[in-house]
């Protein structure tokens, strides 16, 4: 059974710095695609980063390139998200996810395996 456990949320005020890490048990985390998404109040889950299978080619959300940086570690099966600059609309729960396929999508439901989330929230 694969299993995503995301770690590094908390209370941060706006400008600064936090980094989250998602430790992937039970499965091959090197062939995955990675994602993290996020969801705040009211609001529908969506897409922040991905990363391929090697680690070479990242994406981002409009709203947080140049601000947070997606990276792994498949010695570790880890993936990561450094966020910078942060702002309080990036006050949200904050999931790591697995991709099987590999489709590279930037869909929730195309995401197989999830972790349970981690808060991020960020005080003006």
């Amino acid at each position: 059974q694969v299993q995503l456990v995301e770690s590094g949320g908390g209370l941060v005020q706006a400008g600064g710095s936090l980094r989250l890490s998602c430790a992937v048990s039970g499965g091959t985390f090197s062939s995955y695609v990675m994602g993290w998404f996020r969801q705040a109040p009211g609001k529908e889950r969506e897409f922040v980063a991905r990363i391929t299978r090697s680690g070479i080619s990242t994406y981002y959300a409009d709203s947080v390139k140049g601000r947070f940086t997606i990276s792994r570690d498949n010695a570790k099966n880890t993936v990561y998200l450094q966020m910078n600059s942060l702002r309080p609309e990036d006050t949200a729960i904050y999931y790591c996810a697995a991709d099987k396929a590999g489709a590279g999508s930037r869909d929730p439901a195309e995401y197989d395996y999830w972790g349970q989330g981690t808060q991020v929230t960020v005080s003006s």
